[in-house]
């Protein structure tokens, strides 16, 4: 969604608030696509601080479903955010990526909310995802949940020259 920020440059000291409803169905990175489950409306703040300068704050809640990171079931995971970001609107497109202010979120004297939202939540995103704290993961042999159920597998064999390690390991499980 578009928002125009022209009526915020208007003059200094200018507030634009606004409500905006966000279309951003899924979140596409390098760690896969996942969908958007539920997003409520961006409460924005847009204030001319003078000088063409614009202080862009509010905030949203959106709901992504992650896979958990030991057993690959879905979580519906709530993220809170918080914007507040500055945007000098006399500087063309060039200057701000030379600037290395990479504002792709605005295009002209438009906001694109999604992108804004989007580069949010990149920046949020969890690095661990667990359905339940004491989720068991999925057996490496056969690819059973073990939340759900045991398998049959058999734990291979430890190397004889690591089986003293693995008595002090077990030594620190019984305390």
């Amino acid at each position: 969604m578009l928002v125009d920020l022209n009526p915020a440059l208007a003059s200094d000291g200018r507030v634009l608030q606004t409500d905006v409803s966000l279309e951003l169905e899924q979140i596409t990175s390098r760690m896969g696509t996942f969908p958007v489950v539920q997003a409520a409306p961006v409460s924005l703040k847009i204030t001319n601080i003078g000088n063409k300068k614009l202080q862009i704050t509010g905030g949203t809640r959106v709901t992504v479903r992650i896979p958990c990171s030991r057993c690959l079931e879905d979580v519906d995971v709530c993220m809170e955010l918080d914007l507040d970001r500055e945007a000098d609107m006399q500087m063309s497109e060039e200057d701000r990526i030379r600037a290395l202010d990479e504002q792709a979120y605005i295009t002209g004297y438009n906001l694109d909310v999604d992108k804004l939202v989007y580069s949010e939540l990149l920046v949020n995103w969890p690095s661990k995802v667990l359905c339940r704290e004491d989720c068991k993961g999925i057996c490496r042999f056969c690819g059973t949940n073990l939340n759900q159920s045991t398998c049959s597998c058999r734990e291979e064999g430890l190397d004889p020259r690591m089986a003293r390690v693995q008595e002090i390991f077990n030594k620190f499980k019984e305390v």
